[in-house]
């Protein structure tokens, strides 16, 4: 039998890369995200050397100099054009999220039996499925994730609890952290004889 010759590698290291803290790019390509200018800014801070060699005057003029004068407006132009939308955008989003109402309703199901459905809490980035299960333990009841009538995502908690909801939303426990107190409503629904009127 002949030995052979065993090689020893060493192992690679892996690279570490930074991102950019505000558009989750690396910096080197953050002139393609939508808000150039706050992570400009981030970069000035956090890592002044990278912030030079990517953006410094000198930087800038070697990376402008292979442009013509109409393609450096355009150029500029489009960036802050995109910084607007951006912010214009994010600024819609906020507004909706505060115009949103979450609602609480306490219907009947039969003479002496409730449900409570609270309806609007994706607008407060609340996930369903995590809230129906802390109510569920909450209330030792059962709660589940269902549509409503016009097709939207409702947790439905067996048991007249819409008082305790609310008592948890304007505390800002658990899952409902993030949805303010101002923008919560209680609604009490009777179920309809089902004679003729």
């Amino acid at each position: 039998m002949s030995k052979k010759a065993t090689t020893q590698y060493e192992p690679v290291q892996p690279i570490q890369v930074l991102y950019c803290q505000v558009c989750s790019f690396p910096p080197e390509y953050c002139e393609f995200g939508s808000s150039l200018s706050r992570c400009k800014e981030w970069l000035k801070e956090s890592h002044p050397a990278l912030y030079d060699k990517y953006y410094s005057d000198e930087a800038l003029q070697s990376k402008l100099g292979t442009l013509s004068l109409e393609a450096q407006a355009k150029l500029e132009k489009d960036t802050a054009d995109k910084e607007a939308k951006a912010e214009k955008k994010a600024d819609a989003a906020l507004k909706k999220k505060m115009a949103s109402q979450v609602s609480i309703k306490r219907m009947e199901r039969n003479k002496r039996k409730f449900v409570t459905a609270i309806h609007g809490l994706e607008a407060f980035d609340v996930e369903l499925k995590k809230a129906s299960k802390f109510l569920a333990q909450k209330f030792a009841t059962g709660a589940s994730v269902t549509k409503n009538a016009q097709g939207q995502d409702e947790i439905v908690v067996q048991g007249d609890v819409a008082e305790d909801v609310l008592e948890l939303i304007e505390s800002g426990t658990g899952v409902f952290k993030s949805v303010p107190s101002a923008n919560v409503v209680v609604v009490e629904e009777k179920k309809k004889k089902g004679g003729v009127s």
